[in-house]
């Protein structure tokens, strides 16, 4: 019998993150973008007059301690693969064309900074080659890495690209990971080598549940995660006035090889305390503010503090239109207050992504005002609908605070004022509004076509859309045409309308994720499903799962339909463990349990966990391990292979602005 495990797992590797959606590539001629509609210049032309786009101190801030750029902007793989062009983004300068939101372009003008830049003494940071930011800090013997940006291809070219310009020779003693996204650890390999680390010449210090988190956050839902990733953060766009300029949190993603080298020292507590390399650290945790496990920490001698990504030069997700679990914005808002009363002595800041405040009251305000945003969004969301506003009601209010409003730091240029609002909501109440009419819709597909019908056919919807198209009412027109879209997808004449309306919208965005969704709609719309270049990812994310989440990812991709009435009992008894895990087929269901014996089962593999993963990752089939001895079996082989005949490949490129 041939067992498919190594599909499966090809598959569990390509959704375990979700950057494969990110990687920065121009995309393939095809349908030229439109220009701005008057209706656009005009309000564009109203966002320029409105806010103060002329503040320097955020350019000067930007731009302060640079000490070089990396001479060639292209870095390349070995075999020749690009991972970051940093030219792909001069063409942001000066005024705003008519065809991006003024604020979003000031926002990405900043974040065209790039190079090694000095912070403080003893501390530098390497902006402007990937999504996020990699920080040294200089201790007595060697450096201490904080974060290692997306991809070792990245993270190694620009470390030795700083060691070159700081004409320092000293190792790597220590790296830091603030959180347990991709961006901030998938570059590890680039920086150190696990060898050393099991060495202990390197430690990795991390949150506590920092791996569980790094692992589990994207897996079962990573295919949808990673095809949704494509719309928020522009893959498949090419860099240009007209399509992509940035995602208002940093440029974009460096494309490459990502890795994950397990921590070795844990930070649990508020308060807590290090000295590596002869540098004292003081951490402050911030689990669940905009990562699940994440950390904040202070130099005391240096009077420096890493905010991590808690608190950035925008206004952030509560909830991220990629898809994740809802963030705690009360929480957040708290984590931000104490921040403020544990290092009252501060005099930089810098953070995960973006540039660095510096004085002890400009940090102090910056704070403050990150506080305040998420503590509006959380009071001003549950305060509506405790009075009977539903989500979509709570989206559509406009009123934020005078005081962060024109506070640029406080501005949707990642998240969003509209879909924070949503997401606390959501939060503590869910997406059903109360209201019994909502409780079991129809389908969208067979909602349009019966809402096309109502209104007299597409021909007489699309001559509504036309109308409101012309008068600049672009979300009514979105939401009309979609229905004709959805109710025949073939119509030429409606996915043209949609993909022009799509498009002036994403031109007026503030935000670059909703900018980015937008314009990647229009275009899909165009010219068919983008299907960007993967990232290539190594096998330490597999290797770092734990045993109940590999089943229950296996578990998770059962076709449910087709095994149903099925029953197999299988025992799984890892010798290198010391652990047995029941493996058990009823009612369409797979459950797995740690310490079960069965006492009949079908079949019983004795085995390693390393036997078992040259399944998952070296395509190794289970007659040919049993046959070299690194797998015993017991009983009827075909029960395993009934379960694993019917686990499913998901298409990672499935229709999101059709049906």
């Amino acid at each position: 019998m041939k067992y498919p495990i190594p599909a499966l797992v090809a598959a569990l590797v390509a959704s375990a993150l979700t950057a494969s959606a990110f990687a920065q590539q121009a995309a393939a001629p095809a349908t030229a973008p439109k220009p701005a509609t008057p209706s656009t210049v005009r309000a564009n032309q109203a966002v320029a007059q409105k806010l103060a786009l002329d503040d320097k101190r955020d350019f000067d801030d930007a731009t302060r301690g640079l000490i070089a750029t990396m001479p060639d902007p292209v870095v390349k793989t070995a075999e020749g693969k690009l991972v970051w062009d940093a030219d792909r983004y001069d063409f942001i300068k000066g005024d705003a064309p008519a065809t991006v939101n003024p604020s979003l372009w000031r926002q990405e003008k900043l974040n065209n900074a790039r190079g090694l830049f000095k912070v403080t003494d003893g501390i530098y940071q390497i902006r402007g080659y990937d999504l996020a930011n990699m920080t040294l800090v200089e201790g007595k013997t060697g450096w201490i890495v904080i974060d290692t940006m997306l991809t070792a291809e990245i993270a190694k070219a620009t470390m030795a690209f700083a060691m070159e310009k700081l004409g320092s020779k000293k190792p790597v003693v220590a790296v830091i990971y603030t959180h347990s996204h991709a961006d901030h650890y998938g570059g590890a390999r680039g920086v150190i080598n696990e060898a050393d680390v099991q060495a202990g010449k390197v430690k990795v210090i991390a949150p506590e549940a920092f791996m569980e988190h790094a692992i589990a956050e994207n897996v079962m839902a990573g295919t949808a995660m990673t095809r949704r990733a494509t719309y928020q953060f522009g893959a498949g766009l090419d860099t240009n006035e007209r399509q992509g300029v940035g995602s208002g949190l940093g440029k974009a993603l460096s494309s490459g090889t990502m890795g994950l080298i397990p921590p070795t020292d844990t930070v649990s507590k508020t308060g807590q305390e290090m000295t590596v390399d002869g540098v004292r650290i003081v951490f402050q945790m911030a689990q669940g503010s905009e990562a699940p496990s994440e950390m904040m920490f202070y130099f005391p001698e240096k009077k420096a503090l890493c905010l991590s990504e808690v608190l950035t030069k925008h206004m952030h997700n509560v909830y991220t239109i990629r898809g994740a679990k809802m963030r705690d914005a009360l929480a957040w808002s708290k984590y931000a207050n104490e921040t403020i009363d544990l290092f009252p002595e501060v005099e930089v800041a810098f953070a995960s992504h973006h540039w660095p405040t510096w004085g002890g009251n400009n940090i102090r305000q910056y704070m403050a005002n990150q506080r305040d945003t998420y503590r509006f969004l959380h009071d001003q969301a549950v305060n509506l609908a405790n009075k009977g506003q539903v989500m979509d009601e709570i989206g559509n209010v406009d009123f934020f605070p005078k005081g962060l409003a024109t506070d640029a730091s406080s501005r949707g240029y990642y998240g969003t004022l509209s879909h924070n609002l949503r997401g606390v909501y959501n939060f503590y109440l869910g997406y059903y509004d109360a209201n019994p009419a909502s409780l079991h819709k129809l389908p969208p597909t067979e909602t349009a076509k019966r809402y096309v019908a109502a209104m007299g056919g597409e021909a007489a919807v699309l001559a509504t859309a036309r109308k409101g198209f012309e008068a600049g009412d672009y979300r009514w027109v979105a939401e009309l045409v979609n229905h004709v879209v959805f109710a025949n997808p073939d119509n030429a004449a409606a996915r043209a309308l949609q993909a022009d309306t799509l498009e002036q919208l994403g031109y007026q965005a503030e935000a670059g994720t909703w900018r980015n969704a937008y314009l990647v709609g229009a275009k899909e719309l165009r010219d068919g499903v983008l299907k960007p270049p993967t990232q290539t990812q190594g096998p330490d994310v597999v290797r770092g799962m734990n045993q109940e989440l590999l089943f229950d990812f296996i578990a998770m991709r059962l076709n449910h339909e087709k095994v149903d009435g099925m029953t197999a009992n299988i025992s799984m008894v890892f010798t290198d463990l010391k652990e047995t895990w029941a493996l058990e087929l009823s009612n369409s269901v797979l459950n797995n349990t740690k310490g079960r014996v069965l006492k009949n089962p079908d079949v019983t593999l004795t085995l390693t966990r390393p036997a078992f993963l040259a399944m998952l990752l070296q395509g190794k089939k289970l007659p040919e391990l049993v046959q070299a001895g690194m797998v015993k079996l017991e009983g009827d082989p075909k029960a395993f292979g009934a379960v694993f005949a019917n686990v499913e490949s998901f298409d990672p490129f499935f229709n999101i602005i059709t049906p």
